[in-house]
Order: C-alpha cells, then structure tokens, then sequence
C-alpha cells in the first residue's frame, strides 16, 4: 500500500540477487484477490485525499483496541491465506514483508505450521503500529533503536537494527539540473501527492528562504493546482529521485516514508511539516525523538526549521 513498502521490498530483492539468492517479490494486496486489493488501495487513497483525519482516528483505534486490532489482523490473514500460500509454495529458505497486513498473514500461517520456513517483518517506519508485530513472525529488523524499543513494547521477540533498505543510487547520485536560483526546498508527499501540499509549498515560498520543489507523484491535480498559483516548481511522477534528492538543500516531507530515509543517505537534511494523521504524524514523532529529522508543528516554526536546515 504506497511505494515505500514496495520500493523497501525491491530493493531486498535487487540486494539479495545481486549476492547469488533466489528471490522473488509479492504484491500482498494482489494476494488478497484482484477486487479486495484494488478495492482496499482505493478506499486508501481516497480516505487521505477527501478525509485524513478519518485514517487518522481508524489507525488509532485499531492501535488502541486489541479486539479491533486482532478483528482486523485474522480477517486480513485468512483472506490472503489461499493465495498466499500458492505463491510461496515450498521451496524457500524465508519471507520477508514490509507491509503490517503481510506480517499478520504470515504469522498466522506460521504459527498454524502452513509454513515452516522463517518470517522476518522489516520494519519500514520509525514509528511501530501494533499491526506491525505479528505473533508467529520470528525477526522484526528496525530502522532506528527508537523503532526496536517500540516493536518491543508491541510484543515482539527478537528485534535487531538495521541499515534502510534505500538504493545504493542514493549514495552518491548525480544531481539533477533545476532552473531554479538559489535553495532548494524538495516538498514531497508520497506516490499520491496527498496532504496539504500546496499549503507547504505556498508557506516554502513565502518564508523567502527556498525555492520549493514540489513532488506531486500521480496526483495531476495537485501539480496543475501548485503550477497555476505560480508556486516554485511543480513536478509529476519522477524517475530520477536520486538525482532529484541531491540537487535539493532540504527536503520537507509529511509522511516519513520512504523519501526521508533517502534523503538521509544522500545527505541532504530531512524536515517533517503539516504531517498526514495517523502514520504521517506518529512518524514525525519517531524521526524527531531519533534526532533524524526536525518535527515543525507550525507555520510559525517553518522558517526558523528552514534557516537551521539550511545553514
């Protein structure tokens, strides 16, 4: 659900292949069958586009209510159980998931005994919601011990840290050319552009410190909306993030996806800003406590964030 699940997973995949091991990647809400996956990233995308706050309180209350977070888990689970199953068949030596939704149906199947080989969850947030730790899986690999010590919290046994799984292009990328004088503030917001993202943008370009840089991902709306206000620059989908990542003096995000930790490897500052609720904020608040990226919860706080990212 989102790119940052996915781009952790290929590049598990990219990394593992290219040290000799068989593997292979699984759209966990393909497994769940055509019409319930599309259904479900649907529902997703819409809920953070019309009403966010509404993702908001449903994350909470699934995190808050062990009855609903255990409701939500076994349906999830015996869903893709089927499916799930046929596509790792018997030859294999572990799955890993990235995705919470995965871990639960993973750790089903291994604690009923439909699967013998070992389940590790990467942890792909600073932040850990309890649908993340799954009983049955045997690792949890975090980011950042900030994330170990609250899967371990959630109940999970064995929780080792680890590097991000961010590609290697990120390292030392090749900056991208912009038309754009003087700082460069990324705003990025996920595949889907969602958020409050022209607000950042608009809010960016007033403090007069930063030209933004908007990422609107898939969302053509946001990026003729951003365009005609005449705010910065508006992009589409971008194939070269790295090059995009380096060419920038300060990312500001509002989900800490993905794109944060790429930031990180490349260097360039990380400031979280007018986050999505429910993920968006609680992982501002991970990022912050690591020390890793700066939480503004303000328009007021955004210029002063922006002269210390920038200095």
């Amino acid at each position: 659900m989102g790119a940052g699940h996915d781009g952790a997973a290929r590049e598990l995949v990219r990394e593992l292949t290219e040290a000799g091991y068989a593997a292979e990647f699984h759209d966990f809400l393909d497994l769940l069958g055509p019409r319930a996956g599309r259904a479900l990233r649907g529902l997703y995308a819409s809920q953070l586009r019309v009403a966010p706050r509404s993702w908001g309180w449903l994350l909470a209350g699934v995190g808050r209510y062990a009855g609903l977070n255990g409701a939500v888990a076994g349906l999830v689970a015996r869903a893709a159980a089927r499916r799930t199953r046929a596509a790792l068949g018997t030859d294999l030596h572990a799955v890993v998931s990235t995705y919470p939704l995965a871990s639960q149906a993973l750790g089903r199947l291994r604690r009923r005994g439909e699967l013998t080989a070992p389940v590790v969850t990467f942890l792909t947030d600073l932040s850990v919601h309890p649908l993340w730790v799954a009983p049955g899986v045997d690792l949890h690999l975090a980011l950042h011990e900030v994330a170990a010590d609250e899967a371990r919290a959630r109940g999970a046994g064995r929780v080792d840290v680890v590097r991000p799984l961010v590609s290697a292009a990120f390292v030392q990328p090749v900056p991208t050319a912009l038309a754009v004088e003087g700082p460069v503030a990324l705003v990025v917001a996920g595949s889907w552009g969602v958020g409050e993202v022209a607000e950042t943008a608009a809010e960016i370009a007033a403090t007069g410190l930063a030209t933004p840089v908007t990422v609107c991902g898939h969302n053509a709306a946001l990026r003729r909306r951003i365009a005609a206000a005449g705010t910065g620059v508006a992009l589409g989908w971008v194939t070269d993030m790295p090059g995009l990542v380096r060419a920038a003096d300060v990312v500001v995000q509002n989900a800490g996806g993905l794109t944060s930790l790429e930031a990180m490897a490349a260097g360039v500052p990380v400031i979280s800003y007018r986050c999505l609720p429910g993920h968006g904020t609680t992982n501002a608040a991970a990022l912050d406590r690591a020390g890793l990226a700066r939480w503004v919860r303000s328009p007021a706080g955004l210029g002063p964030a922006l002269r210390t990212a920038l200095a």
